[in-house]
């Protein structure tokens, strides 16, 4: 019997015990830290490969035809506590109004109406305005609204 040395089995080395009782080193690979790194990898190429399709140089031709329009074309439909109603600032009736918004639309189909109306003009008031736009050929319809006060 050797000193030092039990025939138990003992892994007090850190290897695998024998069957004479001897240790013999571990050999097998951990593959967790492997796998981790390898994952994070991942994360990484699904990121950034969106990235690097949008980054390709070109040369394009250039034109007059396609300008990008600087401003975004809109009109300002206003309806106060009264239940007047204003186009661009100025006060009109319904017909008026119905032709304005026309004139708009054969202008440009895109142009937003932005309905700004009092909070105490009945619903109904304001579903008609958006029916008179919508018939007029306006579509884009924005509700302005103001932000709540901030609490100091």
């Amino acid at each position: 019997m050797a000193f030092g040395r039990t025939s138990l089995g003992s892994t007090a080395g850190g290897g695998r015990p024998t069957g004479a009782g001897g240790q013999r080193p571990l050999s097998d690979i951990n593959v967790t830290p492997l796998v981790d790194v390898m994952l994070v990898l991942l994360v990484i190429f699904i990121i950034t490969a969106p990235l690097m399709a949008s980054s390709i140089k070109l040369d394009l031709p250039r034109t007059e035809a396609g300008q990008p329009n600087d401003t975004p074309k809109f009109v300002s439909l206003v309806v106060d506590a009264a239940g007047k109603v204003y186009l661009n600032d100025q006060p009109v009736d319904t017909d008026a109004l119905a032709a304005g918004l026309a004139k708009a639309a054969a202008a440009s189909p895109d142009t937003e109406v932005q309905l700004r109306a009092d909070q105490t003009v009945p619903y109904g008031r304001v579903v008609e305005l958006m029916g008179i736009a919508h018939k007029a050929g306006l579509s884009r319809i924005g509700f302005v609204t103001e932000a709540p006060p901030t609490k100091p």
